[in-house]
């Protein structure tokens, strides 16, 4: 069961200070999913950030999803995976980790997001509603209308993710979309424990 509406995406690059800290914040905030997504570390340093990331999210009784690895996330006991378009399929992930964990899928297109759904993905992401930095690679950005389309077409939950920040919320959420993705607009904050609970009180 899906039962947050902020989903957390961390980015050591994209945190100004400490990393551990500047998660722990988001989640004093009112964070309860993070996924953790440092693509290109190496496998030791991401199952060091997971095993310490896991310690921090039981704290706070909220969900931890791992990017990619199917592997990690079932070693330290995270809720759930997160799965791109390079990834294992659905299928193969739930098979592996034995119904043991949720699967996120990050989809940019209404064929894509059809597919995840089909294959039995939980949740997905879909992007960039905006531009942003962090989303140049995907393509331009999807805007409102694409956003809509989703939501209409798939029945599991949709995260909009991509250039989605406190001017723009309500209008995604006004979609339909069930939540939202965020990394700069928490991450990059001077304050993010006071960003995150203004952006957890906008989405209730």
């Amino acid at each position: 069961m899906i039962d947050f509406k902020l989903y957390l995406i961390t980015d050591r690059k994209t945190t100004g200070g400490d990393y551990y800290k500047s998660i722990e914040d988001a989640l004093r905030g009112g964070v309860r999913a993070v996924q953790l997504r440092e693509k290109d570390l190496p496998l030791r340093d991401v199952l060091m950030r997971a095993y310490e990331l896991r310690r921090i999210t039981y704290k706070y009784k909220a969900r931890l999803f791992i990017n990619d690895r199917v592997d990690i996330a079932l070693a330290v006991d995270a809720e759930g995976v997160h799965l791109g378009g390079n990834s294992l399929p659905v299928h193969a992930a739930r098979k592996a980790a034995r119904g043991r964990l949720l699967i996120g899928v990050s989809t940019h297109g209404l064929q894509e997001a059809v597919k995840a759904e089909s294959e039995g993905a939980d949740f997905i992401t879909f992007g960039p509603v905006y531009e942003t930095p962090s989303k140049l690679k995907y393509g331009p950005p999807q805007g409102l209308k694409r956003l809509r389309e989703i939501v209409e077409n798939i029945k599991i939950p949709v995260f909009a993710i991509g250039g989605i920040n406190e001017n723009n919320l309500m209008d995604v959420m006004n979609t339909g979309s069930f939540g939202v993705a965020m990394i700069s607009a928490i991450l990059s904050s001077d304050n993010i424990k006071e960003k995150t609970e203004r952006i957890v009180r906008l989405l209730k």
